[in-house]
């Protein structure tokens, strides 16, 4: 399911001081990455936090994947 992050991720330096999280809550990136990389499935993912989509979830993974892909020149 591909999904634009844009759409969903966003930074407000009075919210989370600047912290990209999920529009409409106070849930960072960082925090639903940390589920994933520990093995957690969208499913559980939800479970634990019942008004986040798949597609939120989508929109943390396509965000980490962008940052990924700036080259640093050293």
């Amino acid at each position: 399911m591909p999904v634009d992050w844009k759409q969903f991720v966003v930074s407000d330096p009075e919210i989370l001081r600047g912290k990209p999280r999920l529009k409409g809550t106070r849930i960072p990136v960082s925090l639903v990455l940390g589920y994933l990389a520990a093995g957690r499935t969208f499913e559980e993912i939800t479970a634990e936090f019942p008004d986040l989509t798949r597609e939120q979830i989508a929109a943390c993974l396509d965000y980490a994947r962008e940052l990924a892909e700036f080259e640093a020149v050293v």
